[in-house]
């Protein structure tokens, strides 16, 4: 798979990087609007060319895929205007803003043999492979809670006064489609599509959602979600059975992972994935999808209805706080 990049900042650094742990998988181009940042961050990454011109890069045949990571709100455009020039297209989370948009692009992609996903690491990890396992382990469950509080580096920048992309709302940005999205994708691919949602969110002056708490509920189990970028938590996410609890400390890497009950303690997974593999799994989802374009896969058919679920209950987590996007 030879493939493109749009974006240059630290999560596209990181998605090269983690290509590079993935065999077949090839670094060619990348875009910056700026033709001087293209081309330094060529010389960077080692790629081939630099475009600063969209049409003319999807107008190459020097590559094949295109991972997007430019601002969100550009998401949607982007990555139908390179399926439609017959790129397959892996694009940063959220890769829509809304549930109506995903579903178009899945039918384009799918519609003219190309392969579209969401880069979402959380499914695609060793340690969700190791927690559905263990969850047999742990009885009945009836209660879950997804804690992720990340302060962000750049609130200061927003206390100061400053605009950053990530708080704000013109951006379709805020804490919910940061990193809420993993909270809501570890939920809905673990448990499904909830029964009714119960949500509320802290905002900023701006109409930026800081911070946010969602509670899914199912026939017979409560998932609460709690997420935040003004905010620093230290605590373990859990899974809770009548048998026993599976704790993790990480909700996008699902790491820290320990399954106890009460005659015992179980340390599954320790170490945080190297920050130059951290996305090889979803990259391998991917060329393996590019490759084959199987669409009836399993793994293929899981990831998009659990991408659709996630792109519906963000729709009505914003619809029941007024998000300005």
């Amino acid at each position: 798979m030879k493939f493109a990049t749009v974006g240059t900042s630290w999560i596209t650094e990181k998605f090269i990087s983690s290509a590079k742990t993935v065999d077949g998988v090839y670094l060619i181009a990348v875009y910056s609007r700026d033709k001087d940042k293209a081309e330094a961050f060529k010389e960077k990454t080692g790629a081939v060319l630099a475009f600063d011109s969209l049409e003319e890069m999807a107008e190459s045949d020097a590559f094949d895929s295109v991972y997007i990571a430019s601002p969100n709100v550009c998401h949607y455009e982007q990555s139908k205007f390179f399926l439609n020039h017959g790129k397959n297209v892996i694009c940063e989370k959220p890769a829509t803003t809304t549930l109506e948009q995903m579903q178009e692009l899945i039918s384009l992609a799918e519609t003219n043999n190309l392969s579209y996903t969401e880069a979402i690491m959380t499914i695609h990890t060793e340690g969700f492979n190791i927690l559905t396992d263990k969850m047999r382990d742990i009885g009945k469950i009836r209660s879950a809670h997804f804690d992720f509080y990340q302060l962000s580096s750049k609130y200061p920048l927003y206390t100061e006064g400053k605009n950053p992309n990530i708080f704000n709302p013109d951006m379709h940005t805020g804490c919910l489609m940061d990193i809420g999205v993993y909270n809501l994708y570890l939920a809905a691919a673990l448990f499904g599509k909830p029964e009714s949602i119960i949500s509320d969110a802290v905002k900023l002056p701006n109409g930026c959602d800081a911070a946010g708490t969602a509670i899914l509920k199912y026939n017979d189990l409560s998932v609460v979600l709690n997420y935040s970028k003004v905010g620093q938590t230290y605590s373990y996410s859990e899974i809770i059975g009548d048998k026993g609890t599976l704790m993790f400390s990480s909700v996008s890497q699902l790491t820290g992972m320990y399954l106890k009950t009460k005659d015992s303690s179980d340390s599954l997974i320790e170490e945080e994935i190297s920050r130059d593999e951290i996305m090889s799994g979803e990259i391998s989802f991917f060329k393996n999808l590019t490759e084959n374009k199987d669409f009836n896969n399993e793994r293929y058919v899981f990831t998009k209805k659990t991408a659709l679920i996630v792109r519906e209950i963000c729709d009505k987590i914003r619809a029941d706080n007024s998000f300005p996007f």
